[in-house]
């Protein structure tokens, strides 16, 4: 995977001005919200930041899931729910503008015999 040169450049410190405190509240059917709280290297919440959230759903395919996440701009748990909705759909329909366009791409290219 790595040979020792990458793996003695690879920086694995963290970043402690960037700490997250990471929560997942979920329906137990398909809707799944993360709430990224900032905290401070003492683990305590860091008041200068705001909360993140992120919705997150599995899409089940022949092929297996899909998993599907988008960041909601909410300012708490509750309008987060109400917002999850909304955000999912946006994220779904990007998926599929972005399924479309490699579709178009590979059906749109000269295959040369010999070139595969």
């Amino acid at each position: 995977m790595f040979d020792e040169k990458e793996l003695n450049t690879l920086d694995l410190s963290v970043r402690q001005d960037n700490l997250y405190l990471e929560e997942s509240f979920s329906d137990l059917d398909m809707a799944s919200i993360r709430r990224l709280t900032p905290v401070k290297p003492n683990g305590l919440k860091d008041k200068s930041r705001k909360q993140i959230f992120v919705g997150h759903l599995n899409i089940m395919t022949p092929q297996g899931p899909i998993p599907i996440q988008s960041s909601i701009d909410a300012r708490n748990l509750k309008e987060a729910m109400e917002m999850y909705p909304g955000a999912m759909k946006i994220a779904l329909k990007k998926m599929q503008e972005e399924v479309e366009k490699l579709k178009e791409k590979r059906e749109s290219r000269i295959i040369v015999p010999g070139s595969e």
